[in-house]
């Protein structure tokens, strides 16, 4: 595996990465503002950081365009406090921010985040000026031309792999150019943000074409609209398939899983490692005496 490093944290390379998600938002599609109350997110740091996770991405803003109204004020006040806590809380551990906003980007770097996952592909382009002057790394992502928090509709491709390659290695090349670390540079196909469902099973299908791009992919599948229309799953039944998605794009050579269901996702990561050589078994005593 090349070597992944954001900011100072360099991170472990026999297997894929897995990054929790931990929303500090009211109306999350998934945890329902389980985790909006401070107390509840810094323990769901913890419990995520005990379960395995490798990487903690923290939102302030539901990436839908039927959540609730979060101005840039809000959204600063939601994750920048918060960031500064789970720095404090661990030390070690890489610390994302989903944001697309500038103003944000700056603060949580301020405060100790390593990444910034900008998922709606450079919709503020100074958020890579934050990244280069910072030295943190970045996520170079797809959305079709959407703004941030609109949904698609009837969105079409020519050949949505083609698009995507060319969309998010042209940002990549963008951000080192801008002087953010090489190491620190994820891409991301982005499933179900400017995409049907056939479009998100295509770029699944031909992962390899991104994973041939050099750059290290980040995969976002956890539970997503994709996965529940493919198995008729509600956002509650579709850790299975999200797992099966998982394990096919890890063996494909997907670097980073940003996921929901930590230990079951990190187990699918680590058996995938397993076969394919770059990671030992955790233990064998089997046939061995």
């Amino acid at each position: 595996m090349s070597t992944l490093r954001f900011g100072k944290r360099e991170v472990r390379q026999d297997r894929a990465l897995v990054m929790a998600i931990v929303n500090r938002t009211r109306d999350s599609f998934y945890d329902r503002g389980a985790t909006f109350a401070e107390d509840a997110a810094l323990a769901a740091v913890d419990r995520v950081v005990a379960e395995g996770a490798d990487i903690v991405d923290i939102g302030g803003v539901r990436a839908g365009s039927h959540g609730e109204v979060v101005d840039v004020d809000e959204e600063i006040r939601r994750v920048v406090p918060f960031v500064a806590a789970v720095r404090e809380r661990h030390p070690r551990l890489v610390i994302s921010v989903d944001t697309w906003r500038h103003e944000v980007g700056r603060l949580v770097c301020e405060a100790g985040a390593d990444l910034l996952n900008d998922t709606w592909a450079g919709a503020d382009p100074r958020l890579a000026e934050v990244a280069a002057e910072f030295g943190v790394g970045i996520v170079c992502s797809h959305t079709g031309g959407l703004a941030p928090r609109t949904d698609p509709h009837r969105v079409r491709y020519a050949d949505v792999v083609a698009d995507v390659v060319e969309e998010v290695t042209r940002q990549a090349e963008r951000m080192v150019r801008l002087g953010v670390p090489r190491e620190g540079v994820l891409i991301d196909p982005t499933h179900d943000f400017g995409k049907n469902t056939w479009h998100s099973l295509e770029l699944l299908r031909r992962l390899d074409e991104l994973v041939a791009t050099g750059w290290p992919v980040l995969m976002a599948l956890s539970n997503k609209d994709f996965v529940g229309e493919t198995l008729d799953a509600e956002v509650g039944e579709r850790v299975d398939g999200t797992l099966a998605a998982t394990a096919v794009a890890a063996w494909a050579g997907a670097k980073v899983f940003r996921a929901h269901n930590v230990r079951q996702t990190r187990h699918v990561v680590e058996m995938v490692g397993s076969i394919a050589g770059t990671r030992p078994p955790a233990r064998v005593l089997r046939a061995m005496a």
